[in-house]
């Protein structure tokens, strides 16, 4: 197989960022390349075109790289669903949950298969497999049972490169001593560094390159700057931390709903590039303010979530808000709160069996979990009853356990491809719940409902902004910045030596 891998220093170093540009500079130059990682944990998840469930990053790889996303690509996806326990979904379907001791203790050997399996299915398949690491490769208390860093490496046969985030600080420090804690035959893998997320004039920093050639004999293969808004999803908390930090200051301000256990976040990345949007995250009553219209996004756990709103007092705010004529939209699990009742019968969501609980009756229905999850990527169209342009193509992704039924007749939101209806619509669209994931990244859609918060507040409409065109520009544009700071001929002279071993 012929390949390359990268592992960090730490969690949010960049890895994703990197794997992403390298994936579009060798499609580029006709390569037949995938993304792969094999274990991810993260509640931003990717549906594939035949309905599997892998990593949101994995699937943002492969649109870099100009190919379909599979399950090959992530065969294990891990989703926490409280601080003990996440949920294993294996080849794009959920399997159990477990504790993180339950994991190690049950899993490891059928995790070490399916990645063997995948590895073979991409290296069929393709001519390169750029794979991405997670978290550190030196976690000593994990090390002996790891599945998603040099354990990886040694079963794929591929080099490894090391990223530092230098913005973060402590850079040389944070390279030398993951060097200095890897096995001997872990770092002869190491054939080179990358410092990424550098600040300012990159030639200062040459005294620092050669600093770590001397000290630890592996090459620096590039120093990467700092890319703003690269709009390439994240998979943590510290990615939503990062990514959202830098939102415009405009005159149409959405807040949304923090959520402990949010899922998909993703859902709200749009708006980070419409100038006119403050986007901003509640976490307890004293930040709710005065919104122009507010969204509650998914979660993993939907009554978990709905407890920590009501112990937070935000569900008193967002009833009255509602009340008042504020523009809400819940997606998912969101939906789901706004609905009359949530009912928990096999303890899918919550882990208890026959949990009940009251959500906040702004949307006459009741959700039942189950313990089978939908997963299914959806083409819709606008409910003719909305008012909303019919023939209007509508896509997005499905990922839930719950069922919602309505207690009397309403007007639904969406109806979809297969002549099934999605959602609810009221009072002519100030109220919307929904299954959708990726509404919003409709172009359509999202400026059609921003124009429905203008036209409240006396502001003119705005014309469509195509995200999904800038979107593929910007991989361009990231391949193109990353392939000028890193010595790219010799990176490819790396993966040609080392894969004709």
């Amino acid at each position: 197989m012929k390949g390359i891998m990268i592992q960090g220093t730490a969690s949010d170093v960049g890895k994703s960022l990197i794997v992403t540009a390298m994936c579009r500079i060798l499609a580029d130059e006709g390569v037949r390349v995938t993304p792969f990682k094999s274990q991810n944990m993260s509640n931003n998840s990717y549906v594939t075109i035949d309905g599997k469930e892998i990593g949101r990053a994995q699937g943002i790889q492969a649109e870099a790289a100009r190919v379909e996303p599979s399950v090959w690509m992530n065969p294990i996806l891990l989703k926490p669903r409280s601080d003990q326990y996440a949920e294993i979904v294996y080849l794009g379907k959920a399997l159990e949950t477990l504790s993180g001791r339950g994991y190690r203790d049950h899993f490891y050997e059928q995790g070490l298969a399916v990645i063997q399996q995948s590895l073979h299915h991409l290296a069929e398949e393709y001519d390169v497999v750029v794979i991405e690491g997670a978290g550190s490769p030196v976690e000593i208390n994990l090390k002996d049972r790891e599945l998603v860093n040099m354990k990886v490496a040694e079963l794929a046969d591929v080099p490894v490169v090391l990223v530092a985030d230098i913005d973060r600080g402590g850079v040389f420090a944070s390279i030398v001593g993951t060097l200095d804690l890897l096995e001997p035959n872990e770092r002869q893998r190491v054939v080179g560094i990358i410092i990424n997320k550098f600040r300012g004039d990159i030639t200062l920093f040459e005294d620092g390159v050669q600093w770590l050639e001397e000290k630890t004999g592996v090459p620096v293969l590039g120093v990467l700057p700092y890319v703003e808004n690269h709009m390439i999803d994240g998979e943590d908390s510290l990615s939503i931390r990062t990514q959202f930090s830098n939102r415009n200051k405009g005159i149409l301000d959405i807040a949304v709903i923090h959520l402990p256990f949010i899922s998909n976040y993703s859902d709200l990345e749009p708006f980070l590039y419409e100038e006119e949007v403050t986007l901003r995250w509640v976490h307890n009553k004293g930040e709710f303010g005065q919104p122009d219209a507010i969204i509650i996004p998914g979660t993993k756990s939907t009554i978990n979530d709905l407890n920590h709103l009501k112990e937070k007092q935000l569900d008193i705010l967002v009833q009255n808000y509602i009340a008042k004529g504020g523009f809400t939209v819940g997606i998912c699990g969101g939906y789901q709160i706004l609905g009359e009742e949530m009912i928990d019968e096999g303890g899918s969501d919550t882990g208890i069996s026959n949990q009940k609980m009251k959500g906040l009756g702004i949307i006459p229905a009741s959700t039942t979990f189950y313990q089978e999850k939908e997963t299914n990527r959806v083409f819709a169209k606008y409910h003719k009853a909305t008012g909303l342009p019919s023939n209007q193509p509508i896509e997005g992704y499905e990922i839930h356990l719950g069922k919602t039924i309505f207690s009397k007749e309403v007007c639904p939101f969406l109806t979809l491809a297969n002549g099934s209806e999605d959602g609810y619509f009221g009072n002519d669209g100030q109220i919307i719940g929904t299954y959708l994931h990726h509404l919003f990244h409709n172009d359509e859609w999202r400026n059609q409902w921003l124009n429905m918060i203008r036209k409240k507040k006396g502001l003119p409409y705005e014309q469509i902004r195509s995200i999904s065109e800038y979107k593929d520009k910007r991989f361009d544009l990231i391949a193109a910045e990353m392939k000028s700071h890193l010595k790219w001929d010799l990176i490819k002279q790396i993966i040609d030596q080392w894969g004709s071993k």
